[in-house]
């Protein structure tokens, strides 16, 4: 088996709870390499990144609110080099596009962009025949709770989804919560078909109604990290599946298997579930 050069990796909103634990798992890999960590709080410029993420050794690599200076040198490796991007609703898009630019293939944890967002990142990196990957949970846990759901809606008619984050969360619903429920809709019938007239006395005390009728229900507390149940009903009997977070760290296996396998696409793939 022919050695290759380890993985370019840069990790944007590095100083970030999720940046911190990207760079705690990169740094216990041998087939990747930290070049880059950003970050816009200007508390942390400067600083390193492994002694801010608590390792036992700094890392060599301060932190610098410049994204494209680091997409250039990660495009200047021996190979395909990663951008991996925990940061806000409102920039991701042009971090994406900016990695793209660069021929650095983006692997994407924020959640928040729009349909419209999505297409055209497709269209985007389609046309530059450059991989992208969007992941709205990176947990294979929720992987395999998405996939009981869409086998237990064959058996029910009637379905709704509470999500609960923590309140730093800036994105409602989300992205977990919105793919789970594109998922069901696929499954090509309606959920939820009312027997009487509702009314909201209060408005959106019913959640939010998507496709087919499927509706979601968002909770924003402290002391909570990430948590999805989508609970099915019938006659007599409740079907409750939930995914609970109590550690980021669940997250790392996940993320290190799409930082491997972006490398070797050609366009924007939307899920974890599409390349386990």
């Amino acid at each position: 088996m022919v050695n290759q050069s380890p993985i370019p990796v840069v990790v944007n909103g590095a100083a970030g709870k999720m940046g911190r634990e990207v760079i705690k798992a990169l740094s216990q890999t041998t087939d990747m390499n930290l070049v880059g960590a950003i970050d816009i709080n200007p508390e942390h410029q400067g600083k390193d990144i492994g002694e801010l993420s608590g390792l036992s050794r700094p890392l060599g690599v301060p932190i610098t609110n410049q994204l494209e200076p680091l997409l250039l040198i990660a495009s200047q490796e021996k190979q395909l080099g990663v951008m991996v991007d925990f940061t806000h609703p409102n920039i991701v898009y042009d971090n994406i596009r900016s990695a793209v630019a660069y021929g650095i293939r983006p692997v994407v944890g924020t959640t928040g962009l729009s349909l419209e967002q999505l297409q055209d990142l497709a269209e985007f990196t389609a046309k530059a025949s450059t991989g992208c990957l969007v992941i709205p949970n990176f947990s294979i846990g929720m992987v395999l709770l998405q996939q009981a759901a869409v086998k237990a809606s064959q058996h029910f008619d009637h379905v709704e989804i509470i999500e609960l984050h923590h309140n730093e969360k800036a994105d409602a619903p989300s992205g977990t919560a919105i793919k789970t429920a594109e998922m069901l809709a696929d499954m090509g019938k309606s959920f939820n078909v009312p027997i009487v007239e509702e009314k909201e006395n209060l408005i959106g005390s019913r959640g939010f109604e998507g496709r087919e009728g499927i509706r979601i229900h968002s909770i924003r507390l402290p002391g909570l990290i990430a948590h999805q149940e989508v609970i099915f009903g019938a006659p007599g009997q409740l079907y409750t599946l939930r995914h609970d977070t109590s550690d980021r760290a669940c997250y790392m296996p996940g993320l290190l298997l799409a930082i491997r396998k972006v490398i070797g696409l050609k366009s924007l793939v939307y899920g974890l579930e599409k390349i386990l």
